[in-house]
């Protein structure tokens, strides 16, 4: 008999490039070279999509960029972030570092994200029995009307769903709107086909009815989608979820209905602080084989998260940036190429670019009022709170609802009926805890920049994304026909 020999490979060869080159990431983080930053440094192999998953983790823990220069040639990504907290501090608190330095090191490859939210959770003492290990989530996109969210929350309700966690973003007529439910009677997650199916019919429904039987826009089809999602699925953000459902719907492309405009300013110009608008423009770097992109706007926090996720959406490859801001201002810069190795050759491509950024960064600027309300939860909640906000007159442009124990954690941004901003008074509130019960309610009237600093939103807050699970989208979506 034969004897069968089988070629010998050294168990170390798959850490033979790491140990002649060095670890393929390294994040460094310094609190000695500045003094009212953190300075955060990052050198990976590169990969398409890495500057957008480090400045996600970022973001997630409500960092405040103030200063990014970006180089990712020659296969190699080398990143410098200057970060504050969310109270304009340096990072002090040790397990916040670990966490960072843990979380960006993940992203060099696919990353278990289960192990590392196992991590953060022992971090934080979060209490992950909290919540059920998998919701059925639902995405929706439709034409945007008066009331359209507190109609979807009375559906599902209706339904005898009950809704975990919910978000919705509204801009330019358009609404898209993520929500995580489970069965109100067994708070498992729906899987039946049937069932699901008839949801998927009543909340199609809801979607496409519009006041009179006629609407302003031509044709917006309204879509959902429904997927089982739990800690060990595909995983991607929220937020940027959110963002690839406006960018479907084609929000950048202007209201359905003709709307006043603001005073539009140029970069440098003397207008009015508050007529200057965002500016994008975009030019072509012949001698490097770049297109270059640069964006003048209002500074917010996330800024950078929305601009490099439509880039990164849209198949543009980031290959060297520089972000900066002063007086309130932002000012950022990026050298792309499409996917394909070529630059933005014609003007309608340059224009669609301009136009999807432009989106991205309003969409989340919601001028109206602030509305946090925090109250036991219970099964129709959510559809209760939205019926009294209509009733009072008043349209949600945005929300973020979340859920921890027994609790619901609820931030709405209302306005009038007609689209201007709301006047809330004391009978207002009054109102609110006589229908509700004990609510604890506070009303922020910023109309400036009100939508992103969101400190008391638990959802995107830093315990927040480590209690709940708002990354797991994309990929486990299936349409039910």
């Amino acid at each position: 008999m034969k004897k069968v020999c089988w070629p010998y490979f050294d168990p170390d060869f798959d850490n033979l490039s790491e140990r002649i080159f060095g670890p393929t990431c390294r994040v460094c983080i310094d609190n000695e070279s500045m003094e009212d930053c953190t300075v955060v440094k990052v050198d990976s192999v590169n990969k398409q999509g890495l500057l957008l998953e480090v400045v996600q983790v970022l973001t997630e823990m409500n960092l405040t960029i103030s200063k990014s220069y970006i180089s990712s040639d020659a296969g190699w990504f080398m990143d410098v972030f200057h970060v504050k907290d969310e109270y304009g501090n340096k990072l002090t608190n040790q397990n916040v570092i670990n966490y960072i330095q843990k979380a960006i090191g993940s992203t060099k490859e696919s990353p278990n994200l289960a192990k590392v939210k196992a991590y953060a959770d022992y971090l934080f003492d979060s209490d992950s029995e909290q919540y059920p290990s998998e919701h059925t989530a639902i995405e929706m996109t439709g034409t945007d009307r008066p009331g359209l969210f507190s109609e979807i929350s009375a559906a599902l309700s209706d339904l005898h769903c009950n809704i975990v966690e919910a978000h919705a973003w509204s801009h330019n007529d358009r609404l898209a709107c993520v929500a995580y439910i489970s069965d109100q009677s067994t708070d498992n997650p729906i899987d039946d086909p049937h069932r699901l199916a008839a949801i998927e019919g009543h909340l199609n429904t809801v979607l496409r009815a519009t006041a009179g039987g006629t609407t302003a826009c031509t044709q917006q089809e309204a879509k959902t989608a429904f997927g089982i999602l739990g800690a060990e699925g595909t995983m991607t953000d929220v937020e940027r979820r959110l963002h690839q459902l406006m960018l479907s719907v084609g929000d950048f492309d202007g209201p359905c209905e003709p709307m006043s405009t603001s005073t539009v300013g140029t970069p440098g110009s003397e207008s009015d602080e508050e007529g200057r608008k965002t500016v994008v423009v975009i030019e072509n770097c012949d001698e490097k084989g770049y297109s270059i992109v640069s964006i003048e706007c209002k500074d917010r926090p996330r800024l950078m998260f929305d601009t490099v996720c439509t880039l990164t959406d849209m198949q543009y490859v980031i290959f060297h940036a520089s972000i900066s801001s002063r007086d309130g201002y932002a000012f950022q810069e990026y050298f792309i190429r499409h996917v394909d190795g070529y630059t933005l050759s014609t003007e309608s491509e340059k224009e669609r670019v301009i136009k999807c950024l432009e989106a991205a960064i309003e969409r989340r600027v919601c001028e109206g009022v602030k509305l946090e309300l925090c109250a036991d939860n219970r099964v129709g909640l959510l559809s209760d709170i939205t019926r009294v906000l209509r009733e009072n007159g008043l349209t949600v442009v945005r929300a973020d609802i979340a859920t921890h124990g027994e609790k619901s954690v609820n931030a709405f941004y209302v306005r009038d009926i007609s689209g201007n901003d709301a006047d809330i008074d004391m009978d207002f509130v009054e109102s609110v805890k006589k229908e509700m019960g004990p609510v604890d309610l506070e009303v922020k009237n910023n109309t400036t920049r009100p939508s992103t600093d969101d400190r008391t939103s638990q959802s995107f807050s830093l315990g927040g994304i480590l209690k709940s699970h708002v990354e797991r989208f994309s990929h486990n979506f299936i349409s039910i026909k």
